[in-house]
């Protein structure tokens, strides 16, 4: 298995009505959101302070992210990070490891896009074990702060980058 995390203003047409048919379960669309709201979020304000990006598994794509920075930056988010929104595998593909596979290749992805930024940041519905679990998996710390969210309480994680230490 090829896996690699590209930016989505870099897929073809193909690959991007690939993206459009990304069907989250269900169950996960509360935590996620779906496909259209994530490529509307992207497309109908560009600008540099969001970029997204798909995982493209031998050239198909089948999941899905956002990362967002200022002036699009969350109000709970730390200015010197990005943060992470719409993570969405395709339902037809999940269980291969491909959420996994975003999560590693996003530190070199998001500061190749953004060399400035000291880590990242991410806001996860606290009722969301299975999530929080496989964020803590990949090194992402849960700040311990929590916060009425759209759904619940949502807890906010960061991601920080070695060697760079900033106040959260």
């Amino acid at each position: 298995m090829t896996a690699q995390l590209v930016p989505y203003e870099s897929l073809n047409t193909l690959q991007r009505q690939q993206v459009e048919a990304i069907e989250v379960h269900p169950k996960q669309i509360r935590f996620c959101g779906d496909i259209f709201g994530a490529l509307h979020s992207l497309l109908s304000k560009p600008g540099p302070g969001v970029k997204g990006f798909a995982l493209l598994v031998e050239d198909v794509p089948v999941a899905f992210l956002l990362l967002k920075r200022p002036p699009v930056l969350p109000a709970w988010a730390n200015e010197h990070s990005a943060t992470l929104h719409a993570l969405q595998v395709d339902q037809r593909a999940q269980g291969k490891g491909y959420g996994k596979a975003c999560l590693q290749a996003l530190p070199e992805v998001a500061r190749l896009a953004w060399p400035e930024i000291k880590g990242l940041e991410l806001s996860v519905d606290a009722d969301n074990e299975a999530a929080i679990a496989l964020y803590a998996k990949f090194g992402w710390v849960d700040t311990g702060e929590a916060y009425k969210g759209r759904v619940g309480f949502e807890r906010r994680m960061g991601l920080f980058f070695q060697g760079d230490n900033y106040a959260q």
